[in-house]
């Protein structure tokens, strides 16, 4: 009997150990790393400056309250001049608008100090966004989809609610539809982010207690969401790929799961943010979030008062990249909407992004051309060998390495191995 106690005294000494002993000794070192590389994002000239990103940093519990001010007062006119351009243009802008609205909210920005024109009226930012949606709206009941996506959709219906807008109930409920009808897809896969940003802006007004058109199917939407997210865990702890799974856990969160800091999504962000996967800004600004175990929706309750303004960026360090005196085979297939292909091959140094191979297939003239957009993502294609695939008429260039869809964009994605990259004209 004495042996017995000796033993479970032992087993109840070891378990206290191990609950008290911590997950990961480098959590707090792999947060402030992350934080500091997205606030190097922002000294980046060469593209827009990213909402998202100010977002993050707003979200995180360190700060540089005078580099984020630029960073703001930079969004207020590029990305607010782009806005307005597209705006004029007659084009679509759910999901900048709403994640403009959503960095000026998260720096307790008076939201009405603001205007967009269109036409000859001037109006506040969340009259257009409200008028966007409503845009979307009218064309999911005759398309059954949005002018736009899901996410841009969600994204929103997020926005206009952590504003304190009342969101129309007709709005949230093609949302609650696509939910309960498995319409939130692209193509026949289950898009994991879009999910995610559906689950905040449902919690979102569930928490707000706006009306709706019916509460008990608004809970049973955010029971399908969090449960698809759930399942989409795979053994990694990821939750569908490493570029989903911040915005994942945020929306576990927002949605009241526990997601603990040693629950093996989160071990899943540690390893990737130690292994240096997010090297895009965008990235780091949904992973940032989740790691801090903070969702889009505490930017409701943000009062910008008192905030640490401790964060310092050290001296950019110099790196000199040298060329790769290794050159792989690439093949190049493009595939067009009518199934005609064409296939170009040439040798280029390893470790070169896609986008660097394109450009030197351009530039050898073998009869390849391109042509890029921007996004907050970074840059993708638009039109390839004078083929264009555009929103608007529901199709991408699908972008895969030796048949596996790649998850990374033309100027992240690295050719490392000799490989056969098809670009297909594909309809979702």
């Amino acid at each position: 009997m004495k042996a017995v106690l000796q033993v479970l005294v032992a087993v109840a000494v070891l378990t206290a150990l191990a609950a008290g002993a911590p997950c990961a000794t480098d959590h707090g070192e792999l947060v402030l790393k992350l934080n500091k590389e997205l606030l190097r994002s922002t000294e980046e000239t060469g593209s827009l400056p990213n909402p998202s990103v100010h977002i993050a940093l707003r979200l995180s519990t360190h700060h540089n309250l005078i580099k984020e001010n630029q960073h703001l007062n930079q969004l207020k006119t590029k990305l607010h001049d782009d806005i307005q351009t597209s705006l004029g243009a007659g084009q679509m802008v759910v999901g900048r608008l709403a994640l403009y609205v959503l960095a000026l909210k998260s720096s307790c920005h008076d939201l009405n100090s603001l205007t967009l024109s269109e036409g000859e009226t001037s109006e506040p930012l969340l009259t257009h966004l409200k008028r966007q949606m409503e845009k979307e709206k009218e064309h999911i009941a005759l398309s059954h989809r949005p002018l736009t996506n899901y996410y841009q959709y969600s994204l929103g219906i997020l926005a206009l609610c952590v504003s304190g807008v009342r969101v129309s109930s007709h709005v949230s409920h093609k949302l609650i539809h696509a939910v309960q009808h498995g319409q939130i897809k692209h193509g026949d896969s289950l898009c994991i982010d879009s999910h995610a940003m559906a689950g905040m802006a449902l919690q979102c007004l569930k928490e707000a207690v706006t009306p709706v058109r019916d509460q008990e199917e608004l809970n049973k939407a955010l029971a399908t969401i969090k449960q698809k997210l759930l399942d989409s865990r795979r053994a990694d702890g990821h939750m569908g790929n490493e570029f989903s799974t911040g915005l994942a856990v945020q929306a576990l969160l927002a949605m009241g799961s526990q997601v603990k800091k040693c629950a093996a999504s989160m071990e899943a962000l540690r390893s990737d943010s130690r292994k240096g996967s997010y090297h895009n800004a965008m990235a780091i600004s949904q992973t940032l979030p989740a790691l801090q175990q903070r969702s889009y929706l505490h930017l409701k309750s943000l009062e910008c008062r008192n905030e640490d303004d401790t964060l310092v960026l050290d001296a950019a360090p110099v790196v000199e990249v040298l060329p790769s005196m290794t050159k792989v085979s690439v093949r190049v297939e493009v595939l067009k909407a009518d199934d005609s292909s064409s296939e170009y091959r040439l040798d280029v140094p390893s470790g070169s992004s896609l986008l660097e191979v394109l450009t030197l297939l351009q530039d050898h003239q073998m009869g390849f051309t391109f042509e890029k957009e921007d996004s907050l993502w970074g840059p993708f294609l638009s039109r390839v060998n004078g083929e264009q695939a555009r929103q608007t008429d529901r199709r991408y260039w699908h972008l895969s390495s030796d048949g596996i869809a790649l998850k990374e964009g033309i100027k992240d994605y690295k050719i490392e191995t000799a490989q056969k990259i098809t670009i297909k004209n594909t309809g979702y």
